[in-house]
């Protein structure tokens, strides 16, 4: 997960925006985003679930995101629009109420979502440096906030370097492990002897907190109307891009523990570093240390960016408090809500648990998705003839059966989910209702 965040504000649309991202351009749009800081900061907490099984994991939770990547499909051939999600949500229910409420937790999942990566961050700069893990996650994001207020202009082909650089560490893990392919047994569960069910419950339960790298699949859609014929190539990028995230995860998960006995990597707080140092030495931990430190904190400073103007957009649209939208004169950026996105933020690093803050994100995303898919099935029947240049095959009658899937398995995904980390996003979810309310009576 690069970049979770999207932009539901409705009123005004970028006027002109140009088509010129291929199916091709759309697509490594969306391997970059999706391949990111997820894999390189969970791995480690995924085997301690999981254990060798944790491949699994990752494939159930590509199933579980491909239900929903299908929705995105279909939603993204109808309205070829960059505030996507909000557009599907409110032509499906007509209620401002779930458009605010789409901005509202887009907020909450980056913000915690922001935590978890800067966790992770510290886990690999702690390894070499021996630095505490909060006090570095919490520099991190003082840091980034800082850059973030003086004014960032961000750069596609620095986004683009970082990038490369995430995926091909990915790849060198894999062509490191070949030759030890097999030399494992990839059944193993975390607790030996433990029954069937038990290790179902594991692999569902790592999945739910690996879908953390999955996240991204779903921002191909904002960029429709930057798409050249976005009704057929949007829905055939986010295909693409899902599948070969997941294919280069799977074999990522296979060659660790073909590498490091999955108690290792679950003990490390820089679980990639330690797969590097295994077959390279000490000057291939640092090395990896340094790729995803790169990888963590670009993702950190990208999402900053991206929730502080999310924020200022929904402020100035009065749906949230005049206070958040206001630009400092000098710097001209949202001072505000930079500082409101960076307190939050560094409020989860606090609770010290990488594990838990990616579940608390992880919630919120859950609770989108299910938006989007209850949105994708209400338009089979409120606008049944209206245009679907893609369709999701396997339909009874009118009813999407993959997006009926969609809603089954993040309901699932979500009852997955540690019960104080779904209280703790429920709760906060649920305050954006009166948050609603109050700011309508008072515009």
């Amino acid at each position: 997960m690069r970049h979770p965040l999207h932009q539901p504000e409705p009123n005004i649309l970028k006027p002109g925006l140009e088509r010129n991202v291929s199916l091709a351009e759309a697509t490594v749009y969306g391997v970059g985003i999706i391949v990111g800081a997820g894999i390189y900061a969970l791995i480690g907490e995924v085997a301690g679930i999981a254990g060798n099984s944790m491949w699994m994991s990752f494939v159930l939770a590509a199933v579980v995101a491909s239900f929903t990547a299908l929705s995105y499909c279909e939603l993204s051939s109808m309205f070829p629009k960059s505030a996507a999600e909000y557009t599907y949500v409110k032509n499906a229910l007509k209620s401002d109420l779930a458009g605010f409420l789409i901005g509202w937790v887009s907020i909450f999942a980056a913000m915690v979502g922001i935590s978890a990566v800067s966790i992770g961050f510290a886990g690999y700069f702690s390894m070499p440096f021996g630095t505490p893990i909060v006090l570095t996650a919490v520099s991190l994001i003082a840091l980034l906030t800082i850059v973030n207020f003086l004014g960032v202009k961000e750069s596609a082909r620095l986004n683009l370097v970082f990038t490369i650089i995430a995926v091909l560490g990915l790849v060198v893990i894999i062509f490191m492990a070949l030759p030890l392919f097999g030399s494992v047994d990839y059944f193993a569960s975390s607790q030996p002897g433990l029954p069937l069910p038990g290790v179902f419950n594991n692999v569902a339960v790592a999945a739910a907190l690996i879908f953390f790298a999955f996240i991204g699949f779903e921002d191909i859609a904002n960029i429709s109307e930057e798409t050249v014929n976005a009704r057929h190539a949007v829905p055939k990028a986010i295909l693409i891009s899902l599948a070969i995230s997941t294919i280069l995860y799977i074999l990522v998960s296979v060659s660790v523990v073909s590498i490091v006995p999955w108690q290792e990597l679950a003990a490390s707080t820089a679980p990639i570093s330690i797969v590097a140092g295994t077959i390279l030495g000490e000057p291939g931990s640092l090395i990896f240390c340094f790729i995803a430190l790169f990888a963590t904190a670009s993702t950190v400073l990208i999402t900053l960016v991206a929730v502080s103007r999310l924020i200022y957009g929904m402020s100035s649209d009065h749906s949230l408090p005049g206070i958040v939208s206001r630009v400092h004169s000098k710097t001209k950026t949202p001072f505000v809500a930079i500082a409101f996105t960076s307190i939050i933020a560094m409020l989860f690093v606090f609770s010290g648990s990488l594990k838990q803050v990616a579940f608390v994100s992880n919630f919120g995303v859950f609770a989108l998705f299910l938006m989007v898919n209850i949105a994708a099935i209400v338009l089979r029947f409120r606008k049944p003839k209206m245009k679907r240049p893609f369709k999701a095959p396997c339909n009874i009658g009118k009813l999407p059966v993959f997006s009926i899937l969609g809603v089954v398995t993040i309901l699932f995904m979500m009852s997955r989910i540690e019960p104080g980390a779904a209280l703790v996003s429920l709760a906060a979810i649920l305050l954006g209702i009166p948050i609603y309310f109050l700011m309508a009576r008072i515009r």
